[in-house]
């Protein structure tokens, strides 16, 4: 019973906090319009520039969507590797830690002292958990093909 709760602990933190994050990436966002214009011009992608957002906002979704089904294993798994990426390019790229803060016509105001960031590196540590635990305690096609 305490397996159970925990898991749909960690599936609805990760989940909630994606399907929270969808409205910025979806709509334009200033915030988003800065991570991933910074990550777009230092790629030289500028497609990631325009259309990244609503790539990574798809895979959140279908990774929330995952975590509230049978297939809780895959939305983990899915879930960690979005927050792999993303804890990579806060780190890596002139992204960096601290997010700048916007006002409603798209002022920096400030910045987040690094909360997208470290809540990032939460949803990455409740992903790898939670897949851990689905992995070791269902039945699942990974599993069968690993031990015939």
């Amino acid at each position: 019973m305490v397996y159970k709760g925990f898991t749909w602990a960690l599936s609805l933190y990760i989940a909630v906090v994606f399907v929270q994050s969808l409205f910025f990436k979806f709509t334009g966002a200033y915030e988003t319009l800065h991570i991933f214009g910074v990550l777009g011009a230092w790629s030289g992608f500028q497609w990631f520039a325009d259309y990244g957002a609503y790539g990574v906002g798809s895979v959140e979704l279908l990774a929330s969507i995952l975590l509230l089904t049978s297939l809780r294993l895959y939305g983990a798994a899915l879930a960690s590797g979005v927050m792999v990426g993303a804890i990579f390019f806060h780190l890596f790229t002139p992204l960096g830690i601290p997010m700048p803060e916007f006002d409603e016509v798209g002022n920096i105001i400030g910045d987040d002292g690094g909360l997208l960031f470290y809540n990032a590196c939460g949803l990455l540590v409740s992903g790898i958990i939670l897949t851990i635990l689905e992995f070791l305690n269902t039945d699942n096609r990974i599993k069968r093909c690993l031990y015939r």
